[in-house]
């Protein structure tokens, strides 16, 4: 079956659901009150410069100051060669890779300077926006680089007589100074097409110099598309079925945009007017329910363990179930094969970024080991964030980074439990009375009260009254104190609060 996306547009909320036969394939989440701001352009005030890190922080009226890398920073102090990135398709930003830079952050910046400047990355955790001063706008075929002047073609792009054509032809439309990337899109495009997106980019950069010279300093210069039209722009290709949205809103804003920004693109754009919720009609929520399950079962009866931290996000892969029909090594091989599809498919779907290790079963076969290693290469290919991956180390584990651009999932959508603070964890009940015992004799030797009332949570009471007690009386005698007990369910299992009765 072929592609299709999905469309859940709510006035705080936007979803979209790329399904592949039926299954759901990738899942984007933007809220109203955290719009992304990656392609936003702004005008900045350096704030502070840091020759020791080789960066500046820079004002761009957010809440936080953005940090400039002197690499994303040195415009012309050296010459580059432009290559546009394997994850370009989705976050529709240029990769420079520079020659050994010899300027220096404090030669081209100083404190106070205004700079207009694009955001790169949103903030991540308590880390402020990346910003760079390559502006790049992006159209349906091309990224225009108006502060660059070179013309790249994209990697997917192999055939080199395809690449040579494309690349002719942009240099013959391109405005002198003024830089392009052939993007995937663009492959067998004729010169016409190029050329709509080489007049409607050249006029935006216009239109953006003339807002800039009435924007204050730090300000808002260009915004970028809302998230259901980058997805249209971005994602949408032809060989998806359809298109459904569930808002008539957002259905003719996306009919309009195809039909203005898009011409000659043919599609299928459907209005889901039914009262059941878009999501529920193709089975998506259940889908979506499942992506914050740190379990996740695989077919044969084998499970993978996704658990993300604030450094790093672990996976461990277990037979579980699956017992095989041959021999050890056989059941290994084939649960790790089997978990290698739905590592790199949870990864997409959660949007799980950073460093990643995968801990496979041990395998003691180096040949079942590089299979495992290639398939699992072979399946983040499909990726459209660039990926890293090492060797299977001797412990079985693979260290692997995926480019991270915006929030995971669970970090959208989730926040820290506040009774175990994102530990994931609370102390045993055994434990909390442990604890309650020290701090009865901290406060015994604070306070000469004789009674002394202890509030804690229904279960630890039950422990304290029950498997504790005799420990309980007996430091009631050596404190010579006596202890009152009582309960409050609104109490988390670890809370207890001590109160001196006099």
């Amino acid at each position: 079956m072929a592609k299709e996306m999905i469309f859940n547009c709510k006035e705080y909320e936007t979803r979209i659901a790329i399904l592949d036969a039926a299954a759901l394939s990738n899942l984007y989440v933007e809220r109203t009150d955290e719009r992304s701001i990656a392609g936003n352009i702004y005008t900045g005030k350096v704030v502070r410069v840091l020759p020791g890190m080789q960066a500046a922080f820079v004002d761009i009226g957010l809440g936080r100051t953005a940090f400039l890398y002197v690499a994303d920073a040195c415009i012309e102090h050296q010459a580059l060669d432009m290559l546009v990135s394997e994850e370009e398709e989705e976050n529709l930003e240029s990769k420079w890779e520079f020659k050994p830079h010899t300027c220096a952050i404090e030669d081209i910046l100083r404190e106070g300077q205004e700079i207009l400047v694009q955001a790169s990355k949103e903030p991540l955790g308590s880390k402020g926006a990346r910003v760079t001063t390559y502006i790049s706008l992006p159209g349906r075929n091309l990224v225009a680089m108006p502060t660059a002047h070179h013309v790249g073609i994209s990697r997917k792009i192999t055939d080199e007589s395809e690449r040579e054509r494309l690349r002719n032809i942009i240099e013959d439309l391109r405005p002198p100074d003024f830089g392009f990337i052939a993007r995937t899109m663009s492959e067998g495009k004729k010169g016409d097409e190029l050329k709509q997106d080489v007049d409607f980019l050249v006029r935006l950069w216009d239109d953006i110099k003339t807002k800039r010279a009435g924007v204050g300093v730090p300000g808002l210069v260009h915004k970028e598309l809302s998230m259901a039209l980058r997805a249209i722009r971005d994602l949408y290709t032809e060989n998806m079925s359809r298109i459904v949205i569930d808002s008539k809103r957002e259905y003719e804003k996306i009919d309009e945009f195809m039909k203005n920004f898009m011409p000659g693109v043919s599609y299928t754009l459907e209005l889901y007017e039914d009262k059941e919720p878009i999501f529920d009609y193709f089975g998506i929520e259940i889908d979506v329910g499942k992506l914050f399950d740190k379990k996740v079962w695989l077919k044969s009866g084998g499970y993978i363990i996704i658990e993300e931290t604030e450094a790093l996000c672990a996976i461990d892969v277990n037979t579980g179930k699956y017992v095989g029909k041959r021999n050890l090594e056989d059941t290994i091989l084939k649960t790790n094969l089997e978990a290698v599809k739905e590592i790199a498919h949870q990864l997409r779907v959660r949007n799980i970024g950073g460093i990643i290790i995968i801990d496979f079963i041990d395998m003691v076969d180096e040949i079942n080991r590089e299979l495992v290693f290639n398939a699992l290469k072979s399946e983040l290919e499909k990726d459209r964030n660039k990926t890293s991956i090492q060797k299977i180390s001797e412990l079985g584990l693979i260290e692997m980074t995926r480019q991270r651009r915006r929030k995971s999932l669970s970090k959208i959508m989730c926040e820290s439990c506040p009774h175990c603070g994102g530990l994931g964890i609370v102390k045993s009940k055994t434990t909390v009375c442990y604890e309650i015992f020290r701090e009865l004799e901290r406060e015994s030797a604070r306070n000469p009260t004789h009674t002394i009332c202890l509030l804690v949570h229904p279960d630890v009471a039950h422990v304290l009254m029950e498997d504790e007690r005799k420990l309980l009386e007996k430091l009631e005698q050596q404190l010579t104190r006596k202890v009152i007990i009582q309960t409050d369910n609104s109490f988390n299992q670890d809370n207890y609060e001590i109160i001196p009765m006099h």
